[in-house]
Parts: C-alpha cells; structure tokens; sequence
C-alpha cells in the first residue's frame, strides 16, 4: 500500500487534520473552528458462519477506526459484495447485523452501495465528528509512557481454525465473537477521560504491526513484553497445533526488519504478534502516573482483559523489542 501510495501527490490543504500521509486509523476534514469530520471505510469477508453476527462483528471492526480517534460516529454506508446466486435473505441478515452496531453506537445508516462479488464481503464507510483539539493519533506516544490494550488478541488463529477444521473449541469461539462484537466506546471514553497521549486500534497489521506504527510515527522506541499481553485461551496451543493465520507471514514480512523478538520468546508468539485482529482493541500510550486510573475505569466498563503491555522507551527509536517476561 505504501508503494502505491507513493506516487501520488501530498494533499496540501488546511483543512485536512489527518490525511494519507499519516499511517493513522481515519482521516479528519476541518469543518469549522470547532468542528472536523472523521471518514473511515473497511471491508471484511466473513469471519463466522452467522451472517447476522458477521454484520455486527464488520459494523463494529469499522466503528473502531472512529473511536481510536477520539471521534464520535455519526452516519454510515454500506459496501457490500455479494454472489449473484447466493441467497438475498443472507445479505438481509449481515444487513441487519451491521445496521444494528451502528444504532448502538448513536449513529444511523444512510443506505450504501451493492456490487456483484464471487464471495460476500461487507463493511462500511463511516463519517464521525470530532473537536480539532481533541483529535488522538497514533505518533504522540511520549518516552516515559505505558502502552495499554484494551482487548486481548488472537482472533486471526481462531478464525483459521474454523476455516481448517471446520470448528474450534466452543468456549474460544463464543468469547472471542463476544470481544469482536464489543464496541471500543467505552475505551475511548475511558482514555479521554484519562488523558492520554496516543491512540490505534489493532486490526488487519496486527499487534506487532499496529505496535510498529505507533514507534514510527512518534519517533520513540516501544518495549513489549509478552506474558502480559491478553490473548484468547487455547490460542498459543492452537498455534503450536499447526493453525496459522495467513495474515501472519505478510505482515512479518512488512514489519519484521522494525522489531527485535529476543531469543527467549517462543515461537508461537512470532506467530501470534504479527496475525491480523478483527474488531481487535485499543492500544493506547499513557503517562505512567494516569495509568493505573485507565485501567481502573475499563475494567469497570467491562474490559476485564485490559492490561499494560508495554512501555515507551528513549533507545531504538521507530522500532520493537519483545521480551517473554511480563511487565514489571
């Protein structure tokens, strides 16, 4: 993306707050003094078999994009592939699904665009709003800062055990659908309300990737550490089993030269921080002195994962470094 992206001319316009020559979660159109726009837009193929709940899960993985800016969604449209022989009544259900994520939210669906597709593929383009001076980034990450998330990680090696196998082990599958459908809202009130300095949401680059982004951009280096990082039970055992998500290889692939994994680290968890998250959580850098109060107000809104993972560091500026211990 970043080739393609290359050959295009910057935008040089006043109005634009964020815009494609930041690695960011939305782009942000100033509107007035006190107001700008958010615009995001996402696809998904199906990540489960229940056309309403893959709407939802799609609905909310789009929702994200808005919240890790700190912004409020407003309205959306629907994108839609669909197979010409493929039953209407399924596009009704992810329809239904996705118009129901976006109610929750307080926002409303306008209508969207169909267009034929050898398989389904759903998203939406959402439009939010946003103070210009309450805008969160993902390159504000200041040296002395804890990185917190928000939910844990590992949906892409769920998914890829029901694609291989045709099922996965009930208890994962059921908590990891409840956290994709669970909206990032309440963590990005908690993180307003914390003060925090920076903000993404772990998606399609993973946690590694996600993590990489944040390094660069700010121009601090980033020190995780693995036991601490929330992840969905069985996944690392799944990982061992053979289950890997294809995302995994492209990624590290992308991101690899930027981060040091120390020999101590299992391989599974290579495997695990470059896979792609759908509907994944906040990662978000905070002083350390505001920390403890973050994390208190998501766990009390329902976040029982949220964990610190990390710190912001002054060495290896735009990279990361892995260790297995936990954090402090």
């Amino acid at each position: 993306m970043a080739l393609a992206l290359s050959g295009l001319p910057q935008v040089a316009d006043e109005r634009v707050l964020v815009g494609n020559n930041n690695a960011d979660d939305a782009g942000i159109f100033r509107i007035a003094d006190d107001r700008a726009l958010v615009h995001t837009v996402d696809l998904l193929a199906p990540v489960v078999n229940d056309p309403y709940t893959f709407g939802k899960i799609a609905a909310t993985n789009c929702l994200s994009d808005i919240y890790a800016m700190g912004g409020t969604p407003l309205s959306a449209l629907n994108v839609v592939g669909f197979p010409r022989s493929m039953d209407a009544h399924i596009l009704g259900d992810i329809l239904k699904g996705g118009q129901d994520a976006i109610s929750e939210a307080g926002a409303v669906v306008l209508g969207g665009h169909t267009f034929q597709s050898d398989e389904i593929l759903y998203g939406l383009a959402i439009t939010g709003e946003i103070h210009p001076d309450e805008i969160f980034t993902n390159d504000n990450a200041q040296i002395g800062d804890l990185l917190v998330l928000t939910k844990p990680i590992g949906t892409g090696t769920i998914i890829n055990t029901v694609i291989s196998r045709g099922a996965a082990p009930e208890n994962a599958l059921k908590t990891m659908i409840d956290s994709m459908v669970t909206s990032n809202k309440s963590a990005a009130e908690a993180m307003k309300r914390a003060g925090a300095h920076a903000a993404t949401d772990i998606t399609g680059f993973g946690f590694a990737g996600h993590s990489c982004e944040m390094a660069s951009g700010s121009d601090v280096g980033i020190e995780l550490y693995a036991q601490s990082i929330p992840t969905f039970d069985v996944v690392l055992d799944l990982i061992r089993d053979g289950i890997i998500d294809g995302s995994s290889n492209m990624n590290k692939g992308s991101f690899e030269k930027y981060i040091k994994i120390k020999e101590e680290v299992p391989s599974e968890y290579h495997t695990l921080l470059y896979s792609s998250e759908t509907s994944g959580g906040l990662l978000i850098s905070i002083a350390e002195s505001k920390a403890e109060t973050l994390l208190d107000d998501l766990h009390s809104s329902g976040l029982k994962d949220a964990a610190v993972v990390g710190e912001v560091v002054a060495d290896h500026p735009g990279r990361i470094s892995v260790q297995m211990s936990a954090f402090r």
